[in-house]
């Protein structure tokens, strides 16, 4: 069965060099110590982990060796997106013109292969208007199909105002954006690094990215934008097991008179937005029940095919979507109808 992948991550070799060449997190130093080289990548003040500088890497390929990777895995195409830790930790100038080299690459490595790769693009919120004007751009010159937002901005989400140009734009030029977790916001990362790993997959990661998807919703953004589309990965980082919980306490908020009068206005409930305007997919959660469970919540119209390249293994992801017990018209629209139709491909 035909399958397009849409959370398949890359880095630019000129991205790469400008993380060395910072001073400040996120960063990358090459460390030389008792004979031994390897690759300190800042992902925090506190937080790192080590990488072989010798080993190839698959981030930075894309090309042949990516393709071949793909073809072992049954994948026929991969939206491509800028992985962590994206550019919205940069200051706004830099991030601004980092989103713009990215884009710029990636619509050259699409047109050399369009049958195979697609794009969201990046963008830096940190300056709204130009981030908004990025997406423009991205979309009606480059031909990317949305963004892709890596968690929060310095410590703030996309549900503060300033950034609602950006939601605007997007649907205006009806695309969606992308929202990929990262490590949790300086004011609450602490309590998750006493564990290795607790800040980022194992917990963190959902958690943050759940947090942001919530200010959204009880923001009112769905309201002034009824049309904006909004990808989770991770099967929604654990939203959807919420939505009965999230309406009945919702209820119970508006009841309060402390909370009523902010929720006066709200059009839907919380699970209605999500149900309307979230699309989740399958990245990095390749479990036959909870797949299952997602489905049978939203609809398979709302879940798309994702494997995490390179994090997690592509083969896995398609055998598992394969074995789901399912009629081959709904795999279909999770391997590839609902990614042709949402980005238009």
């Amino acid at each position: 069965m035909k399958k397009i992948a849409i959370e398949e991550h890359f880095h630019t070799e000129e991205y790469v060099k400008y993380l060395y060449s910072r001073k400040d997190w996120p960063r990358r130093e090459l460390i030389e110590e008792g004979g031994k080289r390897f690759v300190r990548d800042w992902w925090s003040p506190t937080s790192f982990r080590l990488l072989d500088p010798d080993r190839p890497n698959p981030l930075t390929d894309l090309g042949e060796g990516r393709l071949k990777r793909m073809d072992e895995a049954g994948i026929d195409m991969q939206v491509l997106s800028i992985s962590f830790p994206g550019v919205e930790m940069f200051d706004a100038s830099d991030g601004t013109a980092m989103a713009r080299s990215i884009n710029d690459e990636l619509s050259s490595v699409v047109a050399r292969y369009p049958k195979r790769f697609a794009g969201f693009a990046a963008i830096a919120p940190q300056d709204p208007d130009a981030a908004a004007d990025e997406l423009e751009r991205a979309v009606i010159k480059l031909g990317l199909k949305g963004a892709v937002v890596n968690g929060h901005i310095r410590g703030e989400y996309l549900d503060d105002r300033k950034y609602w140009p950006i939601f605007e734009q997007a649907e205006k030029l009806d695309v969606p954006i992308y929202i990929h977790p990262k490590m949790p916001s300086p004011d609450m990362i602490k309590p998750y690094l006493t564990y290795p790993g607790l800040a980022s997959a194992l917990l963190g990661f959902a958690a943050e990215a759940s947090l942001h998807a919530m200010r959204l919703i009880l923001s009112g953004v769905f309201d002034k934008y009824p049309g904006l589309k909004i990808i989770l990965g991770h099967l929604g980082e654990a939203l959807p097991f919420w939505l009965w919980r999230m309406d009945s306490r919702f209820l119970e908020e508006k009841k309060d008179p402390a909370s009523a009068a902010f929720y006066k206005d709200f059009g839907k409930s919380p699970a209605q937005c999500f149900r309307d305007n979230f699309y989740v997919t399958t990245s990095g959660m390749y479990w036959q029940p909870v797949l299952q469970f997602v489905c049978s919540v939203l609809g398979t119209d709302k879940v798309l095919f994702a494997t995490d390249y390179p994090y997690e293994s592509s083969r896995e992801a398609a055998q598992v979507v394969e074995s789901l017990p399912l009629r081959d018209t709904d795999k279909k629209k999770i391997c590839y109808l609902n990614a042709q139709r949402l980005l238009r491909l």
